[in-house]
């Protein structure tokens, strides 16, 4: 299953706290803006997001059709084609994408442990 570049998105209660922290482990900004409460940062191929009051749990990211350098890929496996895939296979889709569109679009499942995942397509 190709699911596309990883990071995780954490939720944060001072964006500017938590940019300074990362920035000390080697992060820089890659991309978002503090003004409105989201940052992406990166340190080689790591990627975190940082989101202050957007959501209640840390989340794990993939994203189709991107590499890890926020960069198109070639060839993906559409959102909707991952979203009918995990459905097959038993997994609980807890927001579903519009399996009518085409382009950029989201879903969520969960991992046993009540971990949030989020595929979420940006074209």
């Amino acid at each position: 299953m190709e699911l596309g570049a990883f990071s995780v998105s954490l939720t944060v209660k001072d964006i500017n706290k938590s940019k300074a922290f990362y920035e000390k482990l080697g992060f820089q900004s890659y991309g978002g803006d503090p003004s409105q409460n989201w940052l992406i940062m990166k340190n080689e191929s790591c990627v975190i997001g940082l989101f202050q009051g957007m959501f209640e749990k840390n989340i794990l990211t993939f994203n189709p059709g991107w590499n890890q350098q926020a960069e198109n890929t070639d060839s993906f496996t559409d959102v909707r084609e991952l979203q009918n895939q995990l459905k097959q296979k038993g997994i609980e889709i807890l927001s579903e994408a519009d399996e009518t569109g085409e382009g950029p679009e989201s879903f969520t499942i969960e991992d046993p442990d009540g971990n949030p995942i989020l595929i979420d397509q940006h074209r």
